[in-house]
């Protein structure tokens, strides 16, 4: 199994793919989809549109995971993460993928075993099982890719989609 990862953002778009292999998972892809702020926020969420096709067709996952909207103090960032969230879900819809949603919370108890986990103990504990050299980076890719984890740990469970 194939699922690509997303830790939305209009600045900073997360992405993670991560196959399953004899029961091991193994990072195939992983980096962070930017934007400038100097451009209208419909160029912005164009590019995370296309850059997300574009690994799609490249990957041909069989899932998309995403991590869910968090409401905090700033309701204008929540906004602008709901639009990149959007256009994901989109490309998702357009290539026929299931896109699955889970909270950061679920995230970080899937990959570290606790949900208040920070974002070192994420990177590390991803670094950990993808068995990768050094840990990810920035923490937008390590939060894609543990979005992918997530999904991959629970997909033969999991029934409700995005």
């Amino acid at each position: 199994m194939i699922v690509l990862g997303i830790d939305p953002g209009t600045a900073n778009t997360g992405y993670g793919v991560v196959a399953t292999r004899s029961g091991r998972m193994v990072a195939l892809d992983g980096g962070v989809i930017t934007t400038a702020a100097s451009d209208e926020l419909p160029t912005r969420l164009l590019l995370i549109h296309q850059r997300v096709t574009d690994l799609i067709a490249e990957h041909s996952p069989e899932a998309v995971s995403i991590e869910d909207l968090y409401f905090g103090k700033n309701v204008g960032s929540a906004l602008a993460v709901g639009h990149a969230r959007g256009v994901v879900m989109l490309a998702a819809g357009q290539a026929d993928i299931p896109c699955f949603s889970y909270t950061p919370q679920q995230i970080k108890s899937s990959v570290c075993g606790q949900g208040s986990a920070d974002k070192q103990q994420v990177t590390t504990m991803v670094q950990q099982l993808l068995s990768l050299s050094k840990p990810p980076t920035p923490d937008h890719a390590a939060d894609a890719l543990a979005a992918a984890i997530c999904h991959s740990s629970h997909a033969p469970f999991h029934a409700a989609s995005a």
